[in-house]
């Protein structure tokens, strides 16, 4: 029971939960009704930086979520030309693009989408739209990191931020190896993170549907099953 209410807390929300618990302090030093407030701030702060742990399916092929939230979009695209990952070198080529669009009130953690290793970072500096409109995934701030799988396959996801969002963690390096679920960053506050799968590859997550990080399967490599319809029930 107290696994489900006591979960940990990020690192890199700790320093903003210390800086609102001080401002709810001074204010209560004010007047005491100012208290309320900085309380309920200061604990949604901690709620919002809140890191669960996750149980992550482990065969070979699976693309698990790499954020908690809904799907806004499934779209043919090319590949982050950031990322030259086409059949040239500005990154042509089409891949499926499955973005996933967290508000404020989900885990913001993002996990490692497929056992594999990191071939290229691309850090890109733009706006701050609405992450679940997909002209964010192209004139937003994201950074954008290349994968390829433990069967040689290309994969890449992107971390975009938001309208509030204004800052992407990414503790990426290049060349590192890395497993599907394991912790890799976050973005500050409410923001977007894109799957680009191989064409030819279709995603088993239909728009609309909620994902949580490491556990929801968006894809399977290994699989010829094709696209899912959905229904809200």
């Amino acid at each position: 029971m107290l696994d489900t209410v006591l979960v940990p807390i990020a690192r890199e929300g700790r320093p903003f939960i210390a800086a609102f618990a001080v401002a709810t302090v001074l204010l209560g030093m004010i007047a005491n009704w100012l208290l309320i407030p900085g309380v309920v701030l200061t604990a949604w702060c901690v709620y919002f930086f809140r890191d669960p742990h996750r149980v992550t399916p482990t065969r070979d092929g699976l693309v698990v979520s790499p954020a908690d939230g809904r799907v806004v979009s499934i779209a043919s695209v090319p590949w982050p030309k950031e990322l030259a990952m086409g059949d040239g070198e500005a990154g042509e080529g089409e891949a499926t693009r499955v973005g996933i669009f967290m508000n404020v009130f989900d885990v913001h953690v993002n996990r490692i989408p497929v056992d594999g290793r990191i071939t290229k970072l691309a850090y890109v500096p733009g706006a701050f739209v609405n992450a679940s409109f997909d002209k964010a995934s192209e004139q937003n701030e994201r950074q954008c990191v290349a994968m390829e799988t433990s069967d040689g396959r290309p994969l890449a996801f992107v971390q975009i931020a938001g309208l509030v969002a204004r800052r992407i963690v990414c503790h990426l390096t290049e060349g590192k190896p890395v497993l599907a679920g394991e912790r890799m960053g976050m973005i500050r506050f409410g923001s977007r993170v894109d799957v680009y799968l191989p064409a030819g590859v279709a995603p088993l997550v239909v728009e609309g549907q909620r994902c949580v990080a490491a556990e929801t399967v968006l894809a399977d490599l290994t699989s010829a099953e094709p696209a899912r319809n959905g229904a809200v029930r």
